[in-house]
């Protein structure tokens, strides 16, 4: 595993800014900004990001379609201009988030701990964020380092809320539940921050021991009471969960940048529908989407859900009327709109010199060494729900790397479809070559490869746990290597969808109570993504860091006469 050292410096608050794309008004409300009574009310303006995950660069492979082509767009220091250009003339405004700001980084985030991504989020003007599933990547500890600072690094300086992540013992929050904006003039905001009650799921369980995620619902409701009974009636809620905008009409008022949007889907829907009027907007996550939607509350309310995609391409504008009588926010002027975050913008120097800042002390060097070459392109699936070439590359170098018996003698490999974060491109660099850089961004949790016994009863049960339960609600198939075969039968129902004598070891039948060496990261032998069969494995043999064990594999087999090619698809033979 390569490193760098890590730097510290003072990074002075800067701004940013942009024009808005869609606009979508929650409610009915006439007046115009001349009949407002400037005594009594003032416009507040919310500018939001989610699912940031260490995008401070701006890389040619982040993009969005704009006109119908994929654009790049993104990147910190166009980011911060844009959000600048939006705080333009706005006394009363904030920059918020929800969650995932860090974890599942570019390589140049990550192999510095995040901090160049904490450092770049306070140069920008972050004020508040929920924390996201990512947040727990690396364990309760490191996100306490990264909100505190140490020695070398000045941590967040912005609150990192976590309402509904509470200690076991005492079932009280283990990080700030709320915090408020006091704007002056006694206009105040509160905000309650909350990851999603399945982060337990799907993070590694190691590093969250002694912890618990409650009920987004019963967690605000709790929270929204005690900043009215402190005097705060406005509030906002940063959740790092949320839903899929949809063409179906649903009933709920959306709209999306393609424009074809019109109704929404997702667990966030059955969570603003029962979650307290106190709440007046809410700003999501977690599903990468880009939405505005407008869901109503328990008392009939319409009230405002956005979420601004992923990785700093887009940023939610919202746009509402402060009472100072009443103290809180006139629902019915509540407007939002989400921006692409294009780079026809002039660049923000500071987040230009900052970034600059991090790539020297051999940064070029490592990121840059070559690995291997590839023949075409190796990719990860539309979705998480299919077999992909890339995921099978991946299973195979787990399998290769612990098949001696002295290194676990392995049969089986199985590999997680959401750790796998990039594509490795043809075309990305000089044509065929594959750096570390582009390797690490593939794998960049720094999971170990662990070899356990389990039985072929259990290997069945993890298999089933493909399929969406009370833990989760989403499909997720396992990526497995060659020589491991077997049939997903769509027509049935449940379990019975992974047809049990159909699993078979290089042309063998897997007999359900003999034992066999099955290789895999440790975030899924901890049980992670709630494939909890795997967690009774025994007779574990820790193995190299996952993404080392991925590199040696590649530089093995992908040489310059013989360049790696994708492999085949129809390890799983799926019937639909």
């Amino acid at each position: 595993m390569y490193t760098i050292r890590r730097k510290r410096r003072a990074v002075a608050v800067v701004g940013a800014a942009a024009l808005a794309a869609t606009t979508l008004a929650v409610g009915a409300w006439s007046a115009s900004a001349g009949q407002q009574d400037r005594h009594r009310e003032v416009d507040l303006q919310l500018l939001a990001l989610n699912d940031f995950h260490g995008y401070i660069e701006a890389s040619a492979s982040n993009t969005y379609p704009i006109d119908g082509v994929n654009t790049p767009v993104g990147g910190a220091e166009y980011l911060a201009t844009h959000l600048e250009q939006a705080r333009d003339g706005e006394r009363y405004s904030t920059t918020v988030a929800a969650g995932d700001l860090i974890g599942a980084s570019p390589f140049l985030s990550a192999v510095y701990d995040d901090e160049p991504t904490i450092e770049s989020l306070n140069a920008m003007g972050v004020e508040v964020s929920s924390v996201g599933n990512h947040e727990f990547d690396a364990g309760i500890d490191e996100l306490n380092r990264i909100i505190e600072g140490d020695e070398d690094f000045e941590g967040a300086a912005f609150p990192y809320l976590g309402a509904n992540v509470v200690d076991e013992a005492t079932g009280k929050p283990v990080l700030d539940p709320y915090w408020v904006k006091d704007f002056g003039r006694g206009i105040k905001v509160g905000f309650i921050g909350m990851t999603l009650e399945g982060t337990g799921d799907i993070v590694s369980q190691s590093g969250i021991e002694g912890l618990e995620f409650t009920d987004e619902v019963e967690t605000a409701n709790k929270y929204a009471k005690e900043l009215r009974r402190r005097g705060v009636n406005a509030i906002v809620v940063l959740l790092h969960e949320g839903g899929v905008p949809v063409a179906e009409d649903t009933g709920h008022e959306c709209e999306s940048l393609d424009g074809t949007a019109v109704g929404m889907s997702g667990p966030i829907v059955d969570i603003a529908e029962t979650m307290t009027p106190l709440v007046d907007v809410m700003v999501t996550g977690h599903t990468h989407n880009e939405y505005v939607c407008s869901v109503p509350d328990p008392a009939g309310n319409p009230r405002m859900i956005t979420s601004a995609s992923s990785y700093g391409r887009v940023f939610t504008q919202i746009d509402a009327t402060y009472d100072r009588r009443t103290k809180d926010i006139v629902r019915s002027s509540v407007t939002g709109s989400n921006t692409v975050v294009t780079r026809d913008v002039d660049p923000n120097g500071e987040q230009r010199d900052l970034i600059a800042s991090y790539t020297g002390d051999g940064y070029d060097e490592v990121a840059n060494r070559l690995i291997c070459y590839i023949a075409e392109d190796i990719k990860r699936g539309q979705t998480r729900a299919e077999e992909f070439p890339l995921g099978s590359l991946i299973a195979d170098a787990q399998l290769w790397s612990t098949a001696s018996a002295d290194t676990g003698g392995a049969e089986i490999a199985l590999m997680n479809p959401g750790g796998v974060r990039q594509d490795l491109l043809h075309s990305a660099g000089n044509p065929g070559e594959v750096t570390y850089k582009e390797v690490f961004e593939v794998q960049p949790f720094s999971n170990y490869v662990v070899t356990l016994d389990l039985t072929g009863a259990q290997i069945l049960a993890g298999l089933q746990q493909q399929l969406p339960s009370e833990a989760r609600s989403t499909t997720l198939q396992l990526q497995v290597s060659e020589g491991f075969t077997y049939t997903w039968d769509k027509t049935k129902t449940g379990a019975d969808q992974i047809v049990a004598d159909s699993l078979m070891l290089d042309g063998e039948p897997i007999v359900m109570d003999q034992t066999y060496r099955v290789t895999m990261n440790s975030f899924l032998a901890d049980g992670g993504d709630s494939f909890t069969a795997f967690k009774d494995g025994t007779n574990r043999l820790f193995g190299a860091l996952d993404v080392d064990a991925f590199e040696d594999y590649l530089a093995e087999f992908g040489t310059a006469e013989a360049p790696l090619e994708a492999p085949e698809l129809g390890r799983v033979t799926v019937i639909s």
